[in-house]
């Protein structure tokens, strides 16, 4: 008999697995739902004192300990995968498989506050714990969510009123040393068959999984070991409310030893790693701090097209984004119809780091424009995937000198968990700016359903304020396309996009 061990996240207690314990007993199984110490009503009208993460984790071996079915399988959602790591790691030989809950993985230091993705609520969880004792680690609690605001934890689609009202009404404050004490691990519970269920309304997928793979990020190469499966549940943050029939299925097959992994081939060959879809004749290519040109055989002052890559990209990734074959490409391509093509590598190292690379893009602008072969009053710039919420700024307040602004396959909303507030990186609210500026958009048919609903917003937004924006639709193109999908279709939306922003630039592309 199995057992499953189901831990809840931030401000919850075991009552929000009620529907999927009992679903897991009228299997066979055995569920037992966990209220981690502090986190019940009476227990939180206590002080927080001395309840920390390492209190939560300890709890949890006992827990473990006594349970006699042979097959234990550690359950953990949102903050509750902190304690499951923590005691899977000192019973590694009791645990058959450990199962996150739309949750990533934390590692060996990491504090349960590096998981929220919201960074308003890390940045007041500090500051309370700040006041309290003045390092950081203070004692006292983080109120629980108030109404509407239970998306800054994670999305909240699929929940009915009735749930969420039962979220607000049940909720109990977080001890804050659960959130910032960090999570000591020795490595032993590093071989355990893993299990990730990802909820797609919560911005990750397996396609997500499988194209940070591919990026290189260390941190995410684990994933496509042989012992860890993942299961894509569509609906949000909250699973065990919204979809519990679901959750359960998907738990009983992952005790089983089911689910998708992540083929070594990903890591291999990569999608944004293999060949351009043309050939494009070699032109000659300059580098400048972060900044590549790729220059036209051309005399005067030429237009420019900066192009500007997604991410997140880990800062150790090799090559870096400039060299990728998609980029090189598109540099190339345009420089061999007349115009210089630009590349820069900018610093989306992760979700946190917007901001950051909005500025190396300013700065990659004006290294560009102050280039004596680039005529600075005719630049474009040109976004690509989560690149797109970089063009808000572009958007809300056109220079003169910007002459278009291309998107290919963009995100161009945060997706939720994301973490970002506010309206800057949000090309949807920032198009209403962009007057007449032409916007070229290229949008694929089989895009990631999340990405999908972004530029459907935007679409609609330009609509209502009448923006000039001229779509190019690829029906059958994946996300990153000019690598994955090298047909003539794919090759034509190029062609069509390039040419579409070279006649915004002025500049009637020469026969190559």
């Amino acid at each position: 008999m199995t057992a499953f061990i189901l831990v809840a996240g931030a401000h919850t207690g075991g009552w929000v697995w009620d529907e999927v314990a009992a679903g897991l007993s009228a299997a066979g199984a055995q569920a037992y739902a966990v209220t981690l110490t502090g986190m019940d009503a009476e227990g939180s009208r206590q002080e927080a004192e001395g309840i920390e993460l390492a209190t939560h984790v300890e709890e949890l071996v006992r827990i473990v300990d006594g349970v006699e079915a042979p097959d234990v399988v550690l359950v953990g959602h949102c903050y509750g995968i902190h304690p499951v790591r923590g005691a899977a790691d000192r019973r590694p030989g009791r645990i058959a498989r450990i199962v996150h809950v739309d949750v990533g993985i934390p590692r060996d230091g990491d504090p349960a506050l590096a998981l929220v993705p919201d960074q308003a609520v890390r940045e007041r969880v500090m500051r309370l714990a700040g006041d309290d004792g003045g390092d950081g680690d203070g004692d006292g609690s983080m109120p629980p969510p108030g109404p509407g605001e239970w998306q800054r934890w994670g999305s909240a689609e699929g929940l009915s009123e009735e749930a969420l009202a039962r979220l607000a009404e049940r909720a109990v404050p977080q001890p804050l040393a659960t959130l910032t004490r960090p999570l000591r691990l020795t490595g032993a519970a590093s071989e355990l068959p893993t299990t990730g269920i990802l909820c797609t309304a919560n911005g990750s997928s397996i396609a997500v999984v499988e194209a940070m793979v591919g990026m290189g990020d260390p941190a995410f190469q684990a994933l496509a070991d042989p012992h860890v499966s993942f299961f894509e549940l569509a609906t949000g943050h909250w699973p065990m409310l919204s979809a519990p029939r679901e959750l359960v299925e998907v738990l009983l097959l992952a005790a089983a030893g089911e689910g998708h992994r992540v083929g070594a081939e990903v890591r291999e060959r990569p999608a944004h790693l293999r060949p351009f879809l043309m050939d494009v004749k070699e032109r000659p290519r300059e580098r400048t701090g972060r900044v590549d040109l790729h220059l036209p055989d051309a005399e005067g002052p030429r237009p420019a097209v900066l192009f500007v890559h997604g991410g997140p990209v880990h800062a150790a990734a090799r090559p870096t984004p400039r060299d990728w074959p998609a980029f090189v490409g598109y540099g190339q391509y345009v420089a061999g119809l007349g115009a210089v093509g630009a590349t820069v590598d900018h610093g989306l190292h992760d979700l946190t780091a917007f901001g950051r690379a909005a500025d190396d893009v300013a700065g990659a602008v004006e290294l560009v424009r102050a280039d004596p072969r680039v005529d600075g009053d005719r630049v474009a710039l040109w976004f690509l995937s989560a690149g797109g919420l970089l063009a808000a700024d572009w958007l809300r307040t056109p220079p003169p000198w910007l002459r278009c602004v291309a998107a290919s396959y963009p995100v161009l909303a945060p997706l939720p968990g994301w973490g970002l507030s506010g309206d800057r990186f949000r090309p949807v609210s920032a198009v209403g700016g962009a007057g007449r500026l032409p916007i070229v958009l290229t949008r694929v048919g089989l895009e990631r359903p999340e990405i999908a609903v972004t530029v459907e917003e935007f679409v609609a937004a330009a609509d209502d304020c009448g923006a000039a924006v001229e779509v190019i639709d690829l029906p059958r193109g994946h996300h990153g396309f000019e690598t994955a999908d090298p047909t003539a279709a794919s090759r034509d939306a190029v062609e069509r996009a390039v040419r579409s922003v070279l006649g915004h630039l002025g500049e009637r592309p020469q026969v190559h």
